[in-house]
């Protein structure tokens, strides 16, 4: 062995440190395990890897998945709270479609997180990049929007830090007015004036009260049904072929199913609706679809030469949202 070599293995001591403690840790700083290297050069390596680790399904396992989906992929504003498990246990935080600025969280004065779900910059897995800002804002003093620091590879998932036994409730909301408390004194006009825009470019949409993660949206003088589902997508397509083949896959007369999304491992399928459609119409015959889905989702038999052309000409028609 070289003398630089052995110089290097005398040196080199492996050091474990707490992610929570490298959360606001800049690239260019001294690494806080001591080995006088900048942390971008030592443990903040393991930011790119961490962005580069791409999971098929990152919400998987969590209670409401299709709608945390749906949140973060097509849904303009809506709030879903989750409650923390582990070390700050019934600690509630505010998951959200959009922030201001697509910022990735605050803290409140009132000492509430809001965590946003659409924001500029993402890794690979969505459900590491929302509690590294869960952990970041547990750190953020009252008033204060979060700074993220480097993702890191052993950080936790959302999955880890929330109490998965309780329910998540999720509500749509008609503009941003959740952005401001209600007692926001605006002065100047400006927080009314970018929620007056904000609020103007979001489409209308209400979320089904007989489904999970079903949606109604008018984008511009269209209406749309986009329907988040769990199944995986072989099986899902070879249902809705089933329907289609035998005339079943509208919802309503004048409704038709024009495709689907892609979106974080699952499907979200939509339908073009009549012009008239309201999102109360939609309630008993999407009842009435779910039902007849679970009918040809539990079908075992191989698809006709009509199922199999009716599944093909789904497949052409699929959006990746990425």
């Amino acid at each position: 062995m070289g003398k630089k070599s052995r110089n290097r293995a005398k040196n080199s001591t492996t050091v474990t440190l707490d992610p929570a403690d490298l959360v606001d840790v800049s690239p260019r700083e001294p690494c806080p395990c001591g080995s006088g290297k900048r942390f971008k050069q030592c443990h903040g390596r393991e930011q790119a890897q961490a962005a580069d680790t791409f999971v098929v399904r990152p919400f998987e396992g969590l209670p409401a998945e299709c709608d945390l989906i749906a949140f973060r992929e097509i849904v303009p504003a809506g709030t879903a709270e989750v409650t923390l498990a582990g070390e700050h246990q019934g600690k509630t935080v505010n998951l959200v479609t959009l922030l201001p600025m697509a910022m990735p969280g605050l803290v409140r004065d009132d000492e509430t997180i809001w965590i946003g779900l659409q924001t500029h910059a993402s890794s690979g897995d969505p459900s590491r990049d929302i509690a590294h800002a869960i952990t970041a804002a547990l750190k953020t003093e009252p008033g204060n929007p979060i700074q993220l620091g480097d993702l890191l590879k052993d950080g936790p998932r959302l999955q880890d830090l929330i109490d998965t036994s309780k329910p998540i409730t999720v509500k749509v909301h008609e503009g941003f007015d959740y952005w401001v408390g209600e007692n926001v004194e605006d002065p100047t006009g400006e927080v009314a004036a970018g929620l007056e825009r904000a609020n103007a470019a979001a489409s209308p949409t209400v979320r089904l009260e007989s489904v999970e993660a079903a949606y109604w949206t008018q984008i511009g003088d269209r209406r749309y049904l986009r329907w988040v589902m769990p199944h995986s997508e072989d099986t899902l397509l070879d249902a809705l072929a089933r329907l289609h083949a035998a005339g079943s896959s509208s919802l309503t007369e004048g409704s038709r199913l024009i495709g689907s999304f892609r979106a974080l491992g699952v499907l979200a399928p939509v339908w073009e609706l009549p012009a008239d459609a309201e999102a109360a119409d939609l309630e008993k015959p999407v009842a009435d679809f779910a039902v007849a889905l679970d009918k040809a989702l539990a079908t075992e038999a191989a698809l006709t030469t009509e199922e199999r052309a009716a599944r093909a000409g789904l497949a052409s028609r699929q959006l990746t949202i990425r």
